[in-house]
């Protein structure tokens, strides 16, 4: 389950998980998630489900709301977002199952190579044979020996068909 951890001075790291499609965040007590500090507006802020990501909606709070240090009225929430309600300090976790930060990327070096030249013993790479240059008599032999015998069928079956009309 998504999941708000908030950063209360009284009472350390305390972590609200998320069972509604809209939560209410706020310093009155009708709130779904209620914060007892006075930086924060009665009705400060809204998370609303849209599709499988939550939107953060500042209520027009005295105070304002940001995410990642940056003033919003409205944005959808990502992973592991910094988000400070007046002068409390909360991160965003969505579901576990669901999109996790991208592993940091790490520089390749690319190195030209020695040499270019294929080795020795390289023959060609592909799995098909290569059609062969040199001419081989028997094939030759048994090519012409098939279509002589293929002829000779042909002119039989004419010759028959022909004295069956006449």
């Amino acid at each position: 389950m998504p999941k708000l951890i908030l950063t209360i001075e009284a009472q350390g790291k305390v972590a609200y998980e998320f069972a509604e499609r809209s939560i209410t965040i706020g310093r009155a007590p009708d709130n779904t998630i209620v914060i007892d500090d006075p930086s924060v507006s009665n009705r400060h802020a809204q998370l609303q489900l849209v599709g499988e990501t939550y939107r953060l909606k500042d209520l027009d709070s005295t105070n304002g709301t940001k995410v990642n240090g940056v003033p919003i009225t409205e944005t959808a929430l990502r992973f592991d977002d910094r988000i400070r309600f007046g002068g409390i300090e909360a991160r965003f976790e969505p579901d576990v199952r669901g999109s996790q930060p991208l592993p940091v990327l790490e520089p390749i070096e690319a190195r030209p190579a020695e040499a270019s030249a294929a080795p020795v013993s390289f023959g060609n790479a592909s799995p098909f044979r290569q059609k062969s240059s040199a001419r081989d008599p028997l094939r030759i032999a048994a090519l012409t020996l098939g279509g002589i015998a293929l002829a000779t069928f042909l002119v039989s079956m004419i010759a028959v068909l022909l004295m069956r009309v006449s």
